[in-house]
């Protein structure tokens, strides 16, 4: 059963998650704040923590932050942060995900299935995904169309590519992506994932103009949908 750590200082915020959560089968602990947080987490660690930036006692990102020092589980925020800045920062700090409040249930729902199925075992299998008609083979570095003809890609654009193709469903920031794709001076240059991303849906998707598998998350980052 997954084990799912909500941190939130409004207690019917806590009172409707933990609800909703056991009612589809999760094992749900409750913290009101950042401390409560990182000593639950410490002493019973969970599968995935969902968590609010604005705690009484600690920022929600030094909460992230605490916890990205010993732990990956997956962390999704649950903030009424709307701000670009916020969003980065939280991203920036190990956030895998961000949901704005005031939120919907479902929404919320979702992007726990989407980041708990990535908690599953990696397959042995060669990783071969699809996007459009094409097929990705990310151990043969190549992408081959369905009549057979390969699509060649320059070194970045696969570094960009296999960047969002390794975290399906996951949001990755734009500063991650300048960082692992061009290097740690590379912070503002965000024309260059614009350019790229274009590039890749022109060579890719079937209606580069209406994207149905790489995704741009407007003032956040880019996002690979299955």
């Amino acid at each position: 059963m997954t084990r799912i750590l909500v941190v939130d200082d409004e207690p019917q915020i806590l009172r409707a998650l933990r609800i909703n959560l056991r009612a589809r089968g999760y094992d749900v602990e409750v913290a009101d704040s950042g401390a409560a947080a990182l000593k639950a987490a410490a002493g019973h660690p969970p599968d995935l923590v969902v968590l609010d930036l604005g705690l009484p006692d600690l920022d929600g990102t030094d909460v992230i932050r605490g916890l990205r020092g010993w732990t990956a589980v997956p962390i999704i925020v649950l903030s009424g942060r709307a701000g670009s800045e916020d969003k980065v920062a939280a991203l920036d700090a190990g956030a895998d995900d961000y949901v704005t409040k005031p939120f919907g249930v479902d929404e919320l729902l979702a992007r726990i299935r989407a980041v708990t199925r990535r908690l599953a075992p990696a397959t042995p299998a060669v990783p071969a995904l699809r996007i459009g008609r094409n097929t990705v083979d990310l151990a043969d570095r190549t992408v081959t169309r369905d009549d057979g003809v390969e699509v060649k890609l320059t070194p970045t654009q696969w570094a960009m590519l296999e960047k969002l193709l390794r975290n399906p469903g996951k949001l990755v920031s734009q500063r991650q992506l300048l960082h692992d794709v061009w290097g740690p001076e590379y912070h503002h240059e965000t024309n260059y994932l614009r350019q790229y991303m274009a590039q890749l849906r022109r060579k890719l998707e079937d209606d580069p103009a209406r994207p149905r598998h790489l995704i741009t998350e407007p003032g956040m980052g880019y996002r690979y949908r299955p």
